[in-house]
């Protein structure tokens, strides 16, 4: 009794996995259609010209130092996954994978 549960159990959270990845896939296409993915002959490219995030960062007392008081210091990176957040180049590797693998399955 207790195995069947156990299986059941497997099988639908299997399921859930598989569907969940699947919609991650297709929010991802919905965002960057095929043409424009087959265009970006690796993940860099991909990457240097995926939309740009800047984001103001917490200054150092050497900045302070050097550029005075008041001083703002950002940072700017890619927004690979179109959310509006900027995403580490971990985060952009899986996001161009991701596509890479819904587009070659895709007709």
């Amino acid at each position: 009794m207790q195995s069947k549960r156990n299986y059941r159990w497997l099988i639908f959270m299997t399921s859930f996995f598989t569907m969940t990845a699947a919609n991650a896939d297709n929010e991802l296409t919905d965002v960057i259609t095929k043409d424009e993915f087959i265009l970006y002959k690796d993940v860099g490219e991909f990457i240097d010209h995926s939309p740009k995030v800047t984001i103001v960062v917490p200054t150092q007392q050497t900045d302070v130092e050097i550029y005075g008081q008041g001083v703002v210091k950002t940072l700017t990176g890619s927004d690979c996954d179109r959310d509006g957040k900027m995403d580490d180049n971990q985060t952009c590797n899986a996001v161009y994978y991701k596509l890479w693998l819904a587009y070659r399955l895709k007709p």
